[in-house]
């Protein structure tokens, strides 16, 4: 069976643990070589040394992905390894759940220069390589928040916000240039995030189950299937869209 992702070289950001992990070994098993771009070495590794087990070619590279300096010496690593970049998942987020009163301006900061700064960067110093062979596949991952108010998540539906229309932009913009921009917006997902958030309300997942048609929330691995088909050739005419995958919770 011939591999979807044969020959490609995938970043995957934030991919030591949840959804970005999710997505790296998905990638991997369809015959892409990795690189685990995560701010923490030790998930990173764990991650890297799994993919390397399965026979798959991978690369931790520690990256701080707010920081331009970190994102380039991480691009520039990819090149040096596997001597291009032809799809790029920018997964890493965090979320900072508090009232607007009690958010501070550092929160606020800490959240979109994570979520929203992290992805422009990432594509900035990626999607040179990608026009030079004129092909490549960029996969933003937003949320539902993006599209709906989420109680108390002000900053992290903003930048979330900010990356659905990032997406639509640079899809326009990139699209002649034979590179497709797309995104992802997870509904409640079964993650390491969700499950911190869910310490400040024990009834968060119950709640979530409740409101989703589905039944059940979500899995990593649902949103690596979707990541997978816009990683593909098979979507090389879908472009700037967001493609919310949560259950129907936001059709209610």
């Amino acid at each position: 069976m011939k591999l979807r992702l044969a020959n490609k070289t995938a970043i995957v950001t934030g991919a030591g643990s949840g959804i970005g992990r999710a997505i790296a070994r998905r990638f991997a098993e369809e015959g892409a070589c990795i690189v685990i771009a995560e701010i923490r070495s030790e998930t990173g590794k764990k991650v890297e040394k799994e993919i390397r087990q399965a026979g798959r070619k991978a690369l931790f590279v520690e990256t701080d992905v707010s920081k331009s300096i970190s994102v380039e010496h991480m691009v520039d690593k990819t090149i040096q390894e596997f001597g291009t970049v032809d799809i790029l998942v920018n997964n890493a987020g965090i979320l900072i759940k508090k009232p607007i009163l009690e958010m501070t301006e550092e929160d606020w900061d800490l959240v979109l220069d994570t979520n929203l700064k992290g992805a422009f960067l990432c594509i900035k110093h990626s999607v040179r390589y990608m026009i030079g062979q004129k092909k490549g596949k960029i996969i933003n991952i937003s949320s539902m928040g993006a599209k709906i108010g989420l109680h108390n998540d002000c900053g992290y539906c903003a930048s979330k916000g900010g990356i659905m229309s990032l997406t639509t932009s640079l899809g326009i913009d990139l699209a002649p240039l034979g590179i497709n921009v797309n995104a992802i917006g997870p509904g409640i997902i079964d993650t390491p995030m969700i499950n911190d958030t869910a310490t400040q309300g024990k009834d968060f997942k119950k709640d979530g189950i409740k409101k989703t048609p589905r039944g059940v929330i979500g899995k990593p691995d649902d949103i690596a299937s979707a990541a997978l088909y816009l990683a593909s050739d098979e979507s090389d005419f879908v472009v700037g869209q967001t493609f919310v995958v949560d259950g129907g919770f936001i059709s209610v």
